[in-house]
């Protein structure tokens, strides 16, 4: 969930008078990270995910499913000295705060060596034996940490337990109230502050599934509650007909996602990297595919991208080009100075990247000009906003470490206000700290995150992490042996991205990416839609086509395919031919199976199978809702998958007739305490 500091947060009416404070020190931060490790080199591919999960607990004689919001106490019992946290350390895992109270963050503590073929195999362990202590800490068999994306009944009535109610200042919401929230000072502060930014509440308009019965409108909106000045903002136009209405930033940051990061060898071969998965991030949103409910209603999309982006979104209506909902709001509450001199924002501060790092081959040193390998500035086609002074002070640094792709994408993270500034830590140390820097970056939610290592990280200190690449868009999907393969597989192919960057060219326009994005929101896109993607990922050409999910995963007439990448690599980096019949590596040969069958239609993608459910449930009216009943059916049917039980061949349905037999009798055995 990015920085988390101690102290005391300022209120945004305090903190947007620091604004300008914290971009000038961060900015001197990001230089002196820059100077201290631009010439660091042959750093191991280490890489690490991160599983979030979403806490339900089951009521079997009401028949709910509920989020518990009072068992978050259980994240310090598992970071601090003791017997959960010692169990945790024994199963390198470890585990993070996270936006909801019903949320936790695990991640394997120490990450997984790259050249390790044994350690892309020991993932899955790893994943699962974190469950076990979750469920272990919860010390409730009622309560079951479950990987789902989103809640399907978050902000529907009596929806968590214990009991709250909708009536809090933090966020305003109608549905949400903010004992949803973490209890850490940052995360209220958070959602208070990007509301009073943006001068009015988040407003996030997701398309209704248009079922036979289905209203023209979201019938779950409260008129006339009076009890905050927002309440009326529905009426004045924020929700829109035909459209799920979501007012706070609950149902984005409460929504649970996979993601991996990697250490590069170098920077250059970071930038690389970067822009090698760039093209991969909406394709493997489409594929983990896991979101199809938001409040109780069936969306008529499959993924939570766009609601997250609208849930953090602090743009005011004049940067996002809009009328106010009321006269004289048009600049929300930034600084009054800063008026004069506000610019058009397009995108919320959490969406798809806007522009590529370039594949530099040679240092930018004095006097030399940027050589790439396939990388040419026409390829940055969107022309996103930037910080012009940002950029001038990063082009004109006398270190020379910042080309124009390079400068350009600080500069466009530099448009943003920090969020959360405290009070204690205004004042730094800009040779050793890194909190002002990170409070622009970590709170620039993209599909892609550039990590620079800090100050610390000098060429000849491997104990701290080097250059690294987050690879953030996809899903969270409902069993390890899934999350462990789409991890796998996102880490293996960009290790053969780096171990070969004079061969693999995935570069096409920026914008054909951004409509990548945008597709990849559609119902059933994996089967229905065609996606731009580069043709001939061998050759230093900028053909590209359109082409099916199954074409880009499995390979067609006019792309190899993703999956054959992967396999070349694994043959020719550790000498392993993949088969189903290998004991030591079959685990590998069914994630790759799973990924290429979810691609080719032949099993279906998790948001499918959830909308397939609901449609047939006896309790379905035909009206895009969704009620307790259901909703418990779910979860329960849910909570058996991941455990790989097969009742009423569940299994069978979810993963087909080879999967499913495979994980049944292979399935990971959880240990015993």
């Amino acid at each position: 969930m990015g920085l988390l500091s101690l102290g005391t947060p300022l209120p945004w009416e305090e903190s947007r008078q620091y604004s300008e404070h914290i971009r000038k020190n961060g900015l001197a931060q990001l230089i002196n990270m820059f100077n201290a490790a631009y010439n660091r080199s042959d750093d191991k591919y280490l890489w690490g995910d991160e599983v979030e999960y979403i806490l339900v607990q089951f009521n079997e004689k009401l028949k709910t499913a509920k989020i518990n919001i009072d068992k978050d106490y259980i994240l310090e019992d598992l970071n601090k000295s003791g017997e959960m946290f010692e169990l945790a350390k024994l199963n390198n895992a470890n585990f993070h705060p996270e936006y909801g109270r019903f949320m936790i963050e695990a991640t394997p503590l120490k990450p997984y060596d790259g050249d390790s073929i044994d350690d892309y195999l020991y993932v899955e362990k790893n994943m699962n034996m974190r469950r076990v202590v979750a469920e272990r800490a919860l010390n409730d068999s009622n309560i079951k940490p479950l990987t789902i994306t989103s809640y399907p009944l978050m902000g529907v009535g009596n929806f968590t337990e214990p009991k709250s109610e909708p009536n809090g200042n933090a966020s305003r919401s109608l549905f949400l109230p903010d004992e949803i929230i973490n209890r850490h000072v940052r995360f209220p502060t958070l959602t208070a502050n990007i509301r009073k930014r943006r001068g009015e509440k988040v407003a996030i308009n997701i398309p209704m599934f248009q079922d036979k019965l289905t209203s023209k409108n979201d019938e779950s909106i409260p008129l006339n509650r009076g009890l905050f000045p927002e309440d009326e903002e529905p009426s004045l136009g924020a929700a829109k007909p035909g459209h799920i209405y979501l007012d706070s930033m609950g149902f984005g940051m409460g929504c649970s996602c996979l993601q991996v990061t990697v250490q590069a060898p170098n920077i250059n071969k970071a930038r690389y990297l970067y822009d090698s998965w760039a093209n991969l991030a909406p394709i493997f949103l489409s594929l983990t595919a896991a979101a199809p409910i938001f409040k109780g209603y069936l969306a008529d999309q499959d993924v939570r991208w766009n609601v997250i982006s609208g849930a953090v979104d602090d743009r005011t209506p004049i940067e996002r080009g809009v009328e106010p909902l009321r006269k004289g709001h048009e600049y929300g509450n930034i600084r009054e100075d800063h008026k004069d001199h506000v610019q058009r924002i397009p995108k919320s501060r959490y969406d798809s990247i806007d522009s590529y790092l370039g594949d530099l081959q040679t240092s930018n040193e004095q006097n030399q000009e940027p050589s790439y390998r396939f990388f040419k500035e026409s390829l940055n086609d969107i022309s996103p906003p930037i910080n012009e002074l940002v950029l001038k002070l990063l082009l004109n640094d006398p270190n020379k470490h910042f080309d124009k792709p390079l400068a350009s994408h600080f500069a466009h993270l530099y448009i943003r206000d920090p969020l959360v500034i405290f009070n204690e830590r205004i004042n730094q140390n800009n040779e050793q700290d890194t909190d002002h820097f990170e409070n622009i970056q970590s709170t620039n939610w993209q599909t892609l995150r550039f990590k620079p290592p800090t100050q610390a990280a000098t060429p000849d200190n491997k104990s701290i992490p080097g250059w690294r690449v987050e690879f953030r868009s996809m899903e969270i999907q409902i069993t390890d042996f899934e999350n462990a393969a789409f991890s796998t597989f996102i880490a293996l192919i960009g290790q053969a991205f780096i171990h070969h960057p004079d061969v693999l060219n995935f570069y096409i326009p920026i914008s054909k990416i951004e409509e990548n994005m945008k597709l990849a929101h559609k119902r059933d896109s994996v089967l229905n839609d065609k996606f731009f993607f580069k043709k001939n990922v061998l050759d230093d050409g900028y053909e590209f086509g359109e082409f099916t999910m199954d074409e880009i995963i499995n390979g067609g007439e006019n792309f190899i395919g993703l999956i054959a990448i992967v396999k070349t690599h694994l043959k020719n980096n550790f000498n392993i031919e993949l088969t189903k019949d290998d004991p030591e590596h079959s685990r590998l040969y069914y994630y790759l199976l799973l990924i290429s069958k979810r691609a080719s239609g032949e099993i279906p993608t998790t948001a499918n199978f959830i909308r397939s459910f609901v449609t047939k449930h006896k309790e379905y009216k035909q009206d895009s809702k969704i009620n307790d009943i259901i909703n418990y059916g779910l979860l329960e049917k849910i909570n058996r998958i991941s455990n790989y039980q097969n009742e009423n061949n569940e299994l069978v349905e979810f993963f087909g007739e080879e999967l499913s037999t495979y994980l049944i009798e292979n399935k990971l055995v959880k240990e015993q305490y």
